[in-house]
């Protein structure tokens, strides 16, 4: 049987880690609040440690799912960090949305360990990781991305191998890139038919089984009408993405005009007061015009 490490129970990572302890990995994982730790033990069974180090000590794959770019290289390559710990042959599997320039650094590193790395971002947001359905992009070598599927399909409904290592994080700017102007285009037909006097719900009805139809229409629609956005994707979490996204843009040169216009209407959001609300409350910002 593999032996796992899971590091980092955040909102993805908790029931990502779950849906391997149901298959029945013999898992140990760590995460920084310790309550959150022994919650998660409690609900799931299998071991907790004291530090990345003690949990990855064992373990043939370790996976890590945290916020940015300092606090991957902090459970890696810190003090009781990953690297300290893993074994030859070992693998790590990182489902952080990150730059792909630490995706390589940290690659690095584990080479001259003799250890393997994929770059596996995810998308599908909390109800994906609860459901198991989540959409994993994977960067790494065509043995390391096989090996990994093996385990993360546990919690997957696709995976692909995109290219080296860095493809999984920049497939996921690409994702994060579509659906910022997606949203803010939703927000903004949803308040047009609100002007006009219109059925919101039957003109997103109408238009759902049409050309603009889109996962944002049909799975946030029902709550954007509702003013309901305590759920999902939380809006510091995408301007982290999107900064990441229109940094990546400068060093190759692309130019991204919609995506850091949308980072702007989020940060109007943040203002007033909804940094934890979900990505639809763009709608929130226009409502209150």
């Amino acid at each position: 049987m593999t032996s796992l490490a899971f590091i980092g129970l955040g909102t993805m990572g908790y029931p990502m880690a779950g849906h391997l302890a149901r298959k029945g990995f013999k898992i140990t994982v760590f995460n920084r609040t310790s309550e959150k730790t022994l919650r998660w033990c409690s609900e799931f069974g299998g071991q907790y440690a004291d530090s990345p180090a003690q949990a990855a000590q064992n373990a043939d794959i370790v996976l890590t799912c945290v916020g940015n770019d300092d606090d991957l290289r902090a459970v890696v390559l810190g003090p009781n960090g990953i690297a300290l710990a893993l074994k030859a042959g070992a693998l790590l599997i990182d489902h952080s949305t990150v730059s792909a320039e630490v995706s390589r650094e940290i690659a690095g590193h584990l080479a001259s360990m003799n250890a393997g790395f994929v770059d596996a971002p995810v998308s599908g947001g909390q109800q994906g990781a609860q459901n198991g359905q989540l959409t994993i992009m994977c960067g790494g070598t065509v043995p390391e991305v096989e090996r990994a599927s093996s385990v993360i399909s546990t919690y997957a409904r696709a995976i692909t191998h995109i290219g080296p290592i860095g493809s999984g994080q920049l497939a996921k700017m690409v994702n994060q890139i579509c659906v910022a102007g997606l949203v803010q285009a939703l927000s903004e037909g949803m308040h047009f038919a609100g002007k006009a006097g219109l059925d919101v719900q039957k003109v997103m009805d109408a238009i759902s089984q049409g050309a603009a139809s889109s996962w944002q229409m049909i799975n946030r629609h029902k709550t954007m009408i509702a003013g309901e956005y305590e759920h999902g994707f939380a809006v510091d979490w995408m301007r982290k993405d999107l900064a990441i996204c229109q940094a990546e843009a400068r060093h190759l040169g692309a130019s991204l005009p919609v995506t850091a216009l949308v980072d702007q209407l989020y940060a109007e959001v943040q203002a007033m007061g909804g940094g934890r609300w979900d990505t639809s409350s763009l709608l929130a910002r226009l409502s209150k015009k």
